[in-house]
């Protein structure tokens, strides 16, 4: 094991999420819708596409040996998951990332309601990253340092719109351009705290890993229904975001296979 390794995992998708926040200081305006369609769709393909073969799959692998029942930690570790990020919603106040919908009306800033809701996305992120690494360190036969870093790497790569989706609106609204990129970050930085986390209670994560691989791909799905193809089909060029899914379904699926 290499701690560097590890901590490249760890802060990859920290780093996409500031590159994207950093466009702040790149772009001018708010992104077009049909720029936002693209971002979004392409992220929502990387992450069905990580959930299944950097999650799911290796749940599956790691429960072979009850037999016929092997389904039954990842089943039941999605499901979890799904309703964990369902009660999470219900519980805290949150909007959806696109800020000219005002969403529904709460004691919240708009501001503070966005930051929010990417944050709480970026927390079963984080966990999945952690999970994986966990499982890789303990030495778990289904997962590689190669598999872990696909999926560290195609939550990066997602998590690049989504800073861009975050600090762009912001700027719009005339905040200043550090401001808005500090924001962005912020959103990002609960990732590797997430996953660190998950990393240190290793001992606790590695007997229950098939359940925890599923409970990530379970909490990361719900919000590619929830709030990522919802926001990518409303409206006019629904079709840009049906290909920008399939393009980053395509690319996670193919960094999974290559690297794995």
């Amino acid at each position: 094991m290499s701690i560097t390794q590890v901590a490249l995992g760890v802060l990859l998708p920290f780093i996409g999420t500031s590159l994207g926040a950093a466009m702040v200081f790149v772009l001018k305006g708010q992104l077009s819708g049909k720029v936002q369609k693209v971002l979004t769709g392409f992220a929502a393909g990387v992450m069905v596409a990580a959930s299944f073969w950097s999650l799911l799959q290796p749940s599956l692998e790691s429960s072979e040996h009850v037999g016929y029942l092997a389904f039954v930690p990842a089943a039941v570790g999605f499901l979890i998951g799904m309703g964990f990020l369902l009660l999470l919603d219900e519980v805290i106040p949150h909007t959806h990332m696109d800020l000219q919908d005002e969403g529904p009306k709460t004691g919240l800033a708009r501001t503070t309601k966005l930051i929010l809701a990417v944050t709480l996305h970026n927390i079963p992120e984080g966990m999945a990253v952690g999970v994986v690494y966990a499982g890789w360190i303990a030495g778990d036969q289904t997962v590689s340092s190669a598999a872990a870093l696909a999926l560290a790497l195609g939550i990066a790569i997602q998590n690049f719109p989504e800073g861009a989706i975050v600090s762009m609106p912001l700027r719009a609204e005339g905040m200043g351009k550090g401001k808005t990129f500090g924001y962005g970050v912020l959103s990002g930085a609960v990732e590797p705290v997430a996953a660190v986390f998950t990393i240190l209670a290793a001992q606790l994560v590695v007997p229950m890993l098939p359940y925890l691989l599923a409970f990530a791909a379970g909490a990361m799905i719900y919000v590619v229904v929830e709030e990522l193809i919802p926001e990518m089909s409303e409206g006019a060029h629904s079709n840009l975001g049906t290909v920008a899914f399939a393009l980053g379904f395509v690319l996670m699926m193919v960094l999974d296979v290559a690297l794995g």
